[in-house]
């Protein structure tokens, strides 16, 4: 029953994708024609990227409002360290995956140890990294670009689809792996399911609440490289669309914000379902307006028919008199996909 269950909550994200797909095909052939394809890869990868770190974060109860902060002053530290120079873009790149470690660790030390509310802490963080990001640019960045040997990686194409597109799905492999098949992966699985067994269990809750935050703030840093990449220059709305966006992906990919299971796989095909339907808006010629109105709709349905909730309502129907509840056996039987 409870691998029944699990499948249950990551089904769906996969059903209403193929279900996007058909209607593309007959209402906006366009939208999945090579040239649209080459748009839809690059920046579903780069949402990806951005809601596999908020998956973690949703993993262990907690949520992650610093990501455009992160993303932006990342952006900023690329073009600003690397000052042009492709000499200087490996220095450059690690400035900005230290930026997002250095993020995290605040926002998991004042959620994880001071016990703060998440969302209050990551988006007063989240502004403040903002604000130096915008005092940085000054002068640093305007005018500027990225180093050129990011962006001509980031325009290469291997047997023709974009270099964007195999990094962000080789991530996602790596850290469904990791998840499913490691000890600490199901660990860190398993202190989100039910914190209170866990720590019971001699489990450093804390500790892996830090850890995820951390995590986080890396791949934040890293859809910021990859989008750096993609845009060549950095304006002042860099990243500004990955707000809220992560958040949707994980929540409709199954993901529960109670914390526990979540699956990277799904939450990688939520990110390319949100972004078909706004290329598919798009193509269709709807006002911005609209665009906004359908593509929020598109998420209120997907939250009302997410995974989570169909598998808390098949544990419903399937929990035997007595038996274990749905969480309980999702903990105790399963790993992330």
């Amino acid at each position: 029953m409870a691998t029944a269950i699990v499948a249950a909550r990551f089904l769906p994200i996969w059903i209403a994708t193929a279900a996007l797909l058909v209607v593309a095909s007959i209402i906006a052939p366009d939208a999945l024609q090579s040239t649209s394809w080459a748009f839809v890869l690059p920046y579903m990868t780069i949402l990806a990227v951005a809601a596999l770190g908020q998956m973690l974060v949703v993993m262990q109860a907690g949520i992650d409002l610093s990501t455009p902060g992160v993303m932006f002053f990342g952006g900023t530290l690329i073009v600003g360290v690397g000052n042009g120079s492709n000499g200087r873009l490996a220095v450059a790149i690690l400035a900005c995956l230290a930026l997002g470690a250095g993020v995290g660790l605040a926002n998991g030390v004042l959620v994880g140890i001071l016990r703060l509310n998440p969302l209050i802490v990551t988006l007063a963080v989240g502004q403040i990294v903002l604000a130096w990001g915008v005092k940085y640019s000054r002068g640093v960045v305007e005018g500027g670009n990225v180093p050129e040997a990011l962006s001509s990686w980031a325009a290469r194409k291997p047997i023709g689809v974009s270099v964007i597109f195999w990094t962000g799905a080789a991530i996602t492999v790596v850290l469904a792996l990791i998840l499913r098949y490691t000890a600490a992966g199901r660990r860190f699985q398993v202190v989100g399911a039910n914190p209170r067994a866990a720590w019971m269990a001699g489990i450093r809750v804390r500790a892996h609440v830090v850890v995820a935050y951390v995590a986080a703030g890396m791949l934040y840093a890293t859809a910021a490289v990859l989008l750096a990449g993609v845009r060549i220059s950095i304006d002042p709305a860099f990243g500004a669309e990955y707000l809220l966006a992560p958040i949707a992906a994980v929540v409709i990919a199954g993901a529960s914000l109670a914390g526990g299971l979540a699956s990277a796989t799904s939450t990688w095909m939520a990110a390319l379902a949100l972004t078909l339907l706004t290329q598919m808006l798009r193509i269709l010629g709807l006002s911005t307006a609209m665009q906004f109105v359908v593509f929020g709709a598109a998420i209120l349905v997907g939250m009302l028919v997410s995974g989570d909730r169909v598998a808390a309502l098949l544990g419903r129907v399937l929990r035997p008199a007595g038996g274990s509840s749905p969480p309980e056996l999702a903990a105790n039987g399963t790993g992330a996909r």
